[in-house]
């Protein structure tokens, strides 16, 4: 039943189809430029009835972004420059997955900040899940490979802020993002899918202490997203048809997450409809009040 409930949302997002959010600048707007930056998930991926494996749509955080800020009368001028499979090794020194050599999706965005110096910019960054991602194969967590990604995790992220930073004008403002565990729902099994899925909780979280750290070292704020997925929250709760109580964060997942949908959108990793909207909400809880 756990997967009905993700298909509940799922199949909601399917139907819908792909659907450009309004990217609105009227005369009473405050025009800011948007720079999104990061990997798949940056780029609103999701599985669609064409490629079930998942394809960037325009339905991910950033569009979403755009609506939730024109709300209160923000324009944000949105360039998407994520790409799909991303690691922060192939950002800094290729080969990049969609960008030809010489340039990559940094060296595209140094550009697009110096061009823009001037202007009034918001820059999200939703990098390093990517590269913490080889310790994970299959239902199993290679321990002994956490620890030394992490380290050059920090490395790199550390070398991709500050050359973000020193292109920038003095109007720009930057949001990390931390990253929620997709894995959760593994954890709901007996037997090694559970010991995976309480491994992953542990990896996941010092990956976004070192995001934390190294963000905080800038003073960039951080779009907490492992809180807007409610990943703390373990009391167990009943689900409709089903026998035994599941953790509430597992249900969280279904919900804002394709990894309990069946086959063919399922399991992927990737945010539906809300868990986009839930990502896109705890960007805009750590903007400014006033641009």
């Amino acid at each position: 039943m756990i997967g009905a409930v993700a298909l509940a949302v799922g199949l909601g997002a399917v139907a819908a189809g792909v659907v450009r959010a309004p990217n609105p600048v009227g005369a009473a707007a405050t025009p800011v430029l948007y720079l999104d930056l990061g990997a798949s998930v940056s780029r609103g991926v999701q599985p669609t009835k064409a490629v079930p494996t998942g394809q960037p749509t325009r339905r991910g955080y950033a569009n979403r972004l755009v609506t939730l800020e024109a709300a209160r009368g923000v324009g944000l001028r949105l360039t998407e420059l994520g790409c799909p499979g991303e690691s922060l090794a192939t950002m800094l020194h290729g080969p990049d997955p969609c960008y030809l050599a010489p340039d990559t999706q940094l060296s595209d965005a140094v550009a697009y900040l110096r061009s823009h110096r001037g202007a009034r910019t918001l820059v999200t960054i939703d990098m390093g899940f990517n590269t913490l991602d080889v310790c994970f194969r299959g239902v199993d967590i290679d321990a002994a490979c956490v620890t030394p990604v992490l380290t050059t995790l920090r490395t790199q992220l550390t070398a991709v802020v500050t050359t973000l930073v020193r292109a920038a004008g003095p109007s720009v403002h930057f949001v990390g993002l931390n990253h929620y565990n997709p894995y959760l729902v593994k954890g709901a099994k007996e037997g090694a899918k559970e010991v995976f899925a309480a491994n992953s909780v542990t990896a996941l979280s010092k990956m976004n202490q070192v995001f934390a750290r190294v963000y905080g070292g800038f003073g960039i704020p951080v779009a907490d997203v492992e809180g807007a997925f409610h990943e703390d929250d373990t009391h167990l709760v009943a689900v409709p048809g089903q026998k035994e109580k599941v953790p509430a964060n597992v249900v969280f997942e279904c919900n804002f997450t394709w990894m309990c949908a069946p086959r063919p959108y399922g399991p992927n990793i990737h945010p539906n409809d809300a868990g986009y909207a839930a990502i896109a909400r705890a960007i805009a809880a750590v903007l400014p009040k006033h641009w």
